[in-house]
């Protein structure tokens, strides 16, 4: 089990979109759970301007084998052109809840 789970990290505009977002990847059993977490902000520069915005950050769990999945589904619905869409392995966690990831996911296949 092992590195068999990993963490997307995923920047929207506002919570009304994560909320959105969250549920599409939820109910499409791509993701066991979505976190969002309101009040970032974020400074990066965009087409050689230094830009600051408000933003929410998604915090998705789901398995390495349903990235694509994930990242597909996010192209198709979030209103960035380019959105911040980073994996993070997952190389350690109560196994319970790793199982229940697994278990989640295997329900909604």
């Amino acid at each position: 089990m092992p590195d068999a789970h990993c963490i997307v990290l995923c920047t929207v505009p506002d919570t009304d979109t994560g909320n959105r977002l969250a549920a599409l990847l939820v109910e499409a059993g791509h993701a066991a759970c979505v976190n969002l977490v309101p009040g970032l902000t974020s400074t990066y520069r965009w087409q050689g301007k230094l830009q600051q915005d408000r933003e929410s950050l998604l915090i998705i769990k789901t398995r390495r084998d349903r990235f694509d999945a994930v990242q597909k589904a996010l192209l198709a619905q979030h209103p960035y052109e380019l959105p911040e869409i980073i994996a993070v392995p997952i190389s350690a966690g109560l196994p319970a809840y790793l199982t229940w990831i697994d278990q989640t996911l295997e329900t909604t296949s």
